[in-house]
């Protein structure tokens, strides 16, 4: 197992990292605002079928005094965006999966926890991505906030965001042969 995203088709990215448990931890840190808000986004998940998935990003916050400063790619974004989404099964503590809604656009995201000893296998599944810009920026962005999950659970200082995002980002446009500014294969 690697800890980058593999491309499962032209619309589906999939992450797996095992971390340190105990699972029903990890599942905190995937429904409690206050807990993801330190490693993805805050806001509230009713962890029921058909319950309300908030989704307040502030990046920003999530940045450190090493790290650079917002790219130029993302000075013209808002500092904080909300995003919403419906949730279509809750297995607690095992299975999350709920969409994304972004404009007319709909992804859907299936987070599968598994404990393996006193670890926990994260599988990640991000469907329904609309173009290969859009798969390059979640694929960049996952692999960014997961690294910071792993930093939060492990209890050590997170890694700077935004440097990590750039490297990621960079990368991802080589291993998948895309090109951010036009999204067509390199």
């Amino acid at each position: 197992m690697n800890d980058y995203g593999e491309l499962l088709d032209e619309t589906t990215v999939r992450f797996e990292r095992l971390l340190p448990g105990p699972i029903e931890r990890v599942w905190s840190y995937l429904t409690e605002s206050d807990k993801r808000a330190q490693w993805l986004c805050g806001g509230d998940v009713e962890t029921i079928a058909d319950g309300h998935v908030d989704m307040h990003f502030h990046n920003v916050s999530l940045s450190s005094a090493e790290d650079i400063p917002r790219p130029e790619k993302y000075k013209d974004m808002p500092e904080k965006m909300s995003f919403e989404g419906k949730v279509i099964r809750c297995e607690p503590p095992r299975v999350l999966e709920h969409t994304w809604e972004f404009d007319d656009e709909s992804s859907l995201v299936c987070y599968e926890l598994t404990a393996e000893g006193d670890k926990v296998r994260l599988v990640l599944t991000h469907r329904r991505l609309d173009s290969k810009d859009t798969v390059l920026s979640v694929s960049g962005g996952w692999h960014t906030h997961l690294n910071l999950l792993v930093d939060v659970l492990e209890g050590s200082q997170p890694r700077p965001f935004y440097k990590m995002q750039q490297q990621f980002v960079s990368e991802y446009e080589e291993r998948l042969g895309l090109n951010p500014v036009t999204g067509d294969g390199a």
